[in-house]
């Protein structure tokens, strides 16, 4: 059995699998998110990507960021504040901003931050609603989440970007707890495939490690009692 971990990048989505007992892993870049999630001997999937959307969104936002944000420390600017499903399905940004003050509390518009992030927003929940057996096995993560748990429950200190660019001192103390604390290999780690991001890739990794610890029961779960949207999807976020 394997486990893979997914985060998205400029061509789609880039995706490290491993097999669950330890050994080498593999690194996918593609924009076939369905075919992605659909490789075989998959024991579970990490994504970083908001799965459950509330019909409507209270105070601090949906309850796995409002769970997660508060360990991160300086790091907690990096969970995004998704809206509710309305305004997830907005076409436009106008719109996005008009459903999402309707359907939250207090009233708040949609950062163009996380607007942007829309389209692979919905692309995740329509897979994961069309497909129970799917939904299953994929789990919502976030790989500053991960990489705290990674770091024995402390945030890391440092940001990875700096003014939208890769800060190499902050990616460099991910770099070193993947190898330490994950086994991946630095030659693993170093390598950036076309259409990925140095970053894409080691946020993948981090979420591929968190899958593996899904499996095994021993993920910290954000919030520690996970609920569910109206289609079913579960809103927890796992490291």
């Amino acid at each position: 059995m394997r486990v893979m971990g997914i985060d998205g990048c400029r061509s789609g989505w880039v995706a490290t699998i491993r097999p669950l007992a330890g050994g080498p892993a593999e690194r996918i870049v593609t924009p076939d998110l369905a075919a992605l999630m659909r490789l075989p001997e998959m024991a579970a999937i990490a994504i970083d990507m908001p799965i459950g959307l509330p019909e409507r969104i209270g105070p601090d936002g949906r309850g796995p960021e409002k769970a997660l944000r508060p360990r991160l420390g300086e790091r907690q600017s990096s969970v995004f504040s998704v809206p509710a499903r309305a305004a997830v399905y907005a076409q436009d940004y106008a719109d996005a901003n008009r459903l999402s003050l309707m359907t939250s509390d207090p009233p708040r518009k949609v950062s163009k931050q996380c607007f942007f992030l829309f389209p692979k927003i919905r692309e995740v929940d329509g897979l994961l609603r069309a497909d129970p057996v799917l939904a299953a096995r994929v789990h919502e993560c976030h790989p500053e989440g991960a990489f705290m748990a990674m770091n024995g429950g402390d945030p890391l200190a440092l940001s990875k970007k700096v003014k939208g660019q890769v800060h190499r001192p902050g990616m460099e103390e991910r770099l070193r707890l993947l190898i330490d604390k994950a086994a991946f290999t630095p030659e693993f780690l170093h390598a950036i495939p076309k259409g990925a991001g140095w970053d894409d890739c080691l946020d993948s990794a981090a979420c591929a490690w968190s899958a593996a610890r899904i499996v095994r029961g021993v993920a910290m779960s954000f919030p520690s009692s996970p609920t569910r949207d109206a289609h079913g999807l579960r809103m927890v976020i796992s490291v």
